[in-house]
């Protein structure tokens, strides 16, 4: 401060003509002394009676460098509107303009501070720290809000202790319980050098070593704990701390400093005493104190190593520069005021010659200059600075010296995600003299594939990994929760991605539907034999005597029964789903039509070879032929209307297996499906029922025995086909359903013609008019 006033006062620039002085004093630091001297500065330095009742010469008061002694200032100035400027104060309360209308700081806010606490964490992954804080306005405000955003961040605090200097022994050793006791190996000290320092030595004192601090900038620079017991402890500690800075002259200032022996003025005395191993004291007293030689005037600082004259960080003594050349610049506007254009009431300046408290604040808000070496200084409306660190690190050289070297910078100024920039030529040093970044975590992080379980009753950052459910996945670290793949995908073996399900139908190339097309293109095979065979023989009298016409036409339908199979097997496509159904629907009907016209036929032959009976001819060819159109007729308008409301369609099943899509015929209408297979199982049971009532018919016309047996095995396929085909899963439903076509098919096939080309092709002796006359008029006789 001295250093910048002089500067001022000597430029011919920045208040010219005018000359700055100053009072000092120490508060140790203590509130009560602070106090104490802001009410000493806020009355004239003048001995004698009436000294209370004059008004302050003191413009502004630079100070303090602790947040709770600063507090105690500001509250003292702030009525009487005095400017104080705090180079190192960093509690967030002191923005509160209501409390303290007249503070301005020349240090970030410790909301800026905490903030940057949080990020820091959050950039070396630290998400499981240990807390602790000074109990104080400082400590208590600023850990308040590194909490706050640290949860934002996602970082998690095991524990938040406070200490302060004057708790008892027996606190500071549950605090060291607390923290031996911990799982978290990092710590944030949000404190100030004084407090932390008991608690480091009681930390070393039971070896607890290797734990990675990080601190505010009420401690990180803080020379008079860097020592090499305190290392120990805190080796490889990182935290923010003012920015650092050459100030050009600085250094030979301090070193041809001189000390005065002039009362009020003894700043010096007790240094260079100490430094020079010699006294200052008049001879008289020198002469009392025993054998201490008198300084001879001839001493000088330049060749000494003390730490009054190092100013290798010089961070804080940037911070009181800033802020007495703040002070030179708000006087200096007032100084150059114009009449009639100043701020005050009716335009008017400041009286120069009567300057008050309130007229310095006013032009300290406006202040905005830029320093010699090249940096930008102004307050925002609550008093603070733009927020700019730099991130320091406790290291030791080979001397055993402690070095608070920068790795990195943080400006709040910057886009989020760009407000670190660490350096790249100084290397880290971290706890236990490592070189990598210490990991500080409650659970390790979930990979992809799996997603986090937050265990009841503890923080968010201790968490089990679940494995992602199938047709889950998730593809990044750390997720919340398992994401759904798209109905047509599965998720992968690792449930980190989603693969795209196989599709499943039956086709032609597997050994299942190889089979099926086997037996239905032998079983049109048969019948297309059967037919030949028939027409070869068709004018022998078992051939002629089962109604030859009809039998043609069942032996052309169950080939079309045969071959409708077909279309059930392949890729469903929108004409294949309702071709197949449609087909089979109505290629059964005319089947089920032709039994059903030959038992009529059975049984109209049967009633006419009675006397006085002449039943065929309501029952001849054209009444067959018409018989058998209408009840196809009935089932191709079932059909059209089906297809015409709600006709199948192309279906992706993805509901009945995880791991693939069936690809199937959805019915459409399903009132349309059972009706059709309700017509034709109506026709199969009236067929049945007359085929019954003629199984007692002579042996020679008993074709209804046979189609008897033959209704019996339609039937009993197809009332298990329901349960069957309801139940199958994917492709074995379309199975089921060919199996059923192909059982019934060769049922019908095997029961009603196999005996006649047994006779016609083996027993060709039996295949007689005579033969067969014969014996119905035994069985008549």
């Amino acid at each position: 401060m001295m250093f910048a006033i002089e500067e001022i006062n000597n430029s011919s620039e920045l208040l010219p003509g005018v000359t700055l002085g100053y009072r000092i004093f120490d508060s140790c630091p203590s509130i009560p002394l602070s106090i104490k001297a802001s009410l000493n500065l806020m009355n004239r330095y003048e001995s004698g009676e009436g000294r209370c009742n004059k008004l302050s010469n003191v413009h502004a008061v630079i100070g303090e460098t602790t947040s709770t002694s600063t507090i105690g200032i500001a509250r003292t100035m702030g009525p009487f509107h005095i400017p104080v400027i705090s180079h190192s104060a960093t509690c967030a309360c002191l923005s509160n303009r209501r409390d303290y209308p007249s503070f301005f700081r020349t240090i970030p806010s410790d909301i800026y501070q905490s903030k940057a606490l949080a990020k820091l964490m959050k950039h070396f992954g630290w998400t499981w720290v240990g807390a602790i804080r000074t109990n104080s306005d400082y400590g208590n405000g600023g850990m308040a809000t590194f909490l706050e955003a640290a949860e934002k961040e996602g970082v998690c605090v095991e524990y938040s202790v406070a200490i302060y200097r004057t708790d008892p022994r027996k606190w500071f050793l549950e605090v060291v319980d607390i923290i031996k006791k911990s799982t978290s190996k990092v710590i944030v000290a949000f404190a100030d050098g004084t407090d932390l320092d008991i608690l480091i030595k009681e930390l070393h004192a039971q070896n607890v070593t290797g734990l990675q601090w990080v601190g505010s900038e009420g401690w990180i620079t803080y020379r008079y704990i860097a020592s090499p017991v305190n290392y120990a402890v805190v080796q490889g500690a990182v935290g923010f701390a003012a920015l650092n800075a050459h100030i050009p002259g600085l250094q030979e200032f301090l070193a041809s400093s001189r000390p005065s022996t002039t009362p009020g003025d003894r700043g010096l005395v007790e240094l260079w005493e100490k430094v020079f191993s010699c006294t200052l004291t008049p001879q008289a007293e020198a002469h009392s104190q025993g054998s201490v030689a008198a300084c001879t005037g001839t001493e000088s600082l330049r060749n000494t190593n003390t730490r009054f004259t190092d100013v290798s960080d010089a961070s804080l003594m940037n911070n009181v520069y800033k802020a007495t050349y703040a002070v030179g610049h708000a006087l200096h506007m007032l100084f150059t005021c114009t009449d009639g254009q100043g701020p005050f009431e009716n335009n008017t300046c400041a009286d120069r010659e009567n300057i008050q408290t309130w007229q310095v604040l006013h032009y300290l808000t406006q202040v905005n200059f830029t320093t010699k070496i090249g940096e930008n200084v102004f307050f925002d409306e609550l008093g603070d600075p733009v927020a700019r660190y730099a991130l320091v690190n406790w290291q030791m050289d080979e001397t055993g010296y402690i070095l608070f070297e920068t790795i990195g910078y943080y400006d709040a100024s910057r886009p989020e995600g760009e407000q670190f920039e660490m350096k790249r030529d100084v290397k880290a040093i971290w706890a236990d003299e490592n070189l990598e970044v210490p990991r500080s975590i409650c659970s390790e992080s979930c990979v992809p594939g799996t997603r986090r379980a937050f265990v009841k009753g503890k923080p968010i950052c201790c968490f089990d990994c679940i494995i992602c459910a199938g047709g889950e996945f998730s593809n990044r670290t750390n997720a919340v929760k398992c994401d759904k793949c798209p109905p047509d995908y599965k998720s992968n073996a690792e449930r980190n991605s989603c693969d795209l399900k196989a599709i499943e139908f039956l086709t032609f190339r597997e050994l299942m539907g190889i089979l099926l097309v086997s037996f239905s293109v032998f079983g049109a095979c048969l019948a297309m034999t059967i037919a030949l065979i028939f027409f070869h023989f068709r004018q022998t009298p078992i051939v002629r005597a089962n109604n030859s016409e009809l039998s043609f036409l069942l032996l052309f339908s169950l080939t079309l029964c045969f071959l409708c199979s077909l279309t059930f097997i392949g890729r469903p496509s929108e004409w294949s789903c309702m071709l197949r159904h449609t087909a089979f629907g109505i290629t059964f009907v005319l089947c089920i039509s032709c039994v059903l016209g030959k038992t009529i036929v059975v049984l109209m032959a049967f009633k006419a070879t009675l006397p006085g009976r002449n039943m065929m001819k309501w029952f001849g060819p054209a009444q067959q032929r018409i018989s058998v159109l209408a009840f196809t007729l009935i089932q191709v308008v079932i059909c059209i209307l089906w297809l015409t409301i709600n006709p199948p369609f192309p279906f992706k099943n993805t509901h009945h297996y995880k791991d693939k899509i069936i690809l199937e015929c959805a019915l459409g209408s399903a009132v349309g499906f059972w009706a059709v297979l309700g017509y034709i199982g109506l026709l199969a049971m009236l067929c049945f029922v007359l085929a019954f009532l003629a199984r007692k018919l002579p042996d020679n016309f008993n074709e209804a025995k046979f189609i008897t047996f033959s209704m019996l095995i339609f039937c009993a396929v197809w009332i298990t086909f329901i349960p069957a085909y309801v139940s199958s899963p994917g492709k074995f439903t379309v199975a089921v359903e060919i199996f059923a076509i192909l059982a019934s098919s060769y049922g019908m096939l095997f029961c009603i013609f196999l005996p006649k080309c047994y006779i016609i092709l083996l027993k060709p002796e039996e295949n007689t008019k005579k033969h067969l006359m014969g014996k119905m008029t035994l069985r008549s006789l």
